[in-house]
């Protein structure tokens, strides 16, 4: 990179790296222009792009930096202590979830499994909440959603919006589930409807639908066993 100075107001447009990213997507950006997104100011000396390629020279790249301390961060002219903490929080992040394994996730094994993992939460709700519990092909929960809250009816759960979060999650099924502030977990003939509506819609699309649990106080009711799915 050249030496001459120019500030980022000085790079047209499209080739900022905010700008490229909004556009292409972060895998578009290099390295250093990563970075001087996280800084987001250079120096009156340099912009933020040259002081980004600077701090990267310094560490010979992110193998380095990665493990750099606070004090050899605020040694590269331009870094102060805010920037150096912008840039170790990112590398933590990247750390943890680099960390990440499948196998800290809860797998869903039986309708046991799925009505523990939200007894204590969903019990003592005064309305009702139709939640939504996503699966890998592990049945390893990858995510838990709240679609709706009110009576149970068909017109309030729609299979769009059970499914919609299916493919951005990649998930190979779904639990349904919802309590019943009562506590009586009995099924009414509008639950069992509401099943077999969204048994119908994931056939065709793919994604299994495993059980649809009601949840009563420390009582659930599950429609598989029962028989209707």
């Amino acid at each position: 990179m050249s030496n001459d100075m120019f500030m980022i107001k000085d790079v047209p447009l499209e080739d900022r790296p905010r700008e490229r990213m909004i556009i292409n997507g972060p895998k578009s950006l290099s390295n250093h222009e990563l970075l001087a997104i996280i800084l987001r100011t250079g120096t009156k000396q340099e912009s933020v792009l040259q002081l980004s390629n600077r701090v990267l020279q310094t560490f010979e790249g992110l193998r380095m930096l990665k493990n750099a301390s606070l004090e050899e961060i605020t040694s590269i002219k331009g870094i102060g202590q805010a920037k150096a903490v912008q840039i170790m929080s990112a590398l933590e992040l990247g750390r943890r979830i680099s960390h990440l394994k499948f196998e800290d996730r809860y797998v869903i094994r039986s309708p046991e499994d799925g009505a523990n993992y939200v007894m204590e939460e969903m019990r003592f709700l005064s309305q009702e909440h139709f939640v939504c519990l996503y699966l890998n092909t592990k049945n390893q929960v990858l995510h838990k959603q709240t679609l709706f809250i009110g009576s149970l009816n068909a017109s309030i759960v729609h299979p769009r919006e059970v499914f919609k979060e299916a493919f951005r999650r990649s998930a190979a099924s779904v639990i349904c589930i919802h309590n019943h502030p009562s506590g009586d977990p009995a099924p009414s003939r509008e639950d069992v409807e509401v099943t077999k509506r969204l048994v119908e819609c994931g056939k065709l699309l793919g994604v299994e639908v495993l059980d649809h649990l009601i949840i009563g106080d420390k009582k659930y009711v599950s429609l598989k066993e029962k028989g209707y799915l």
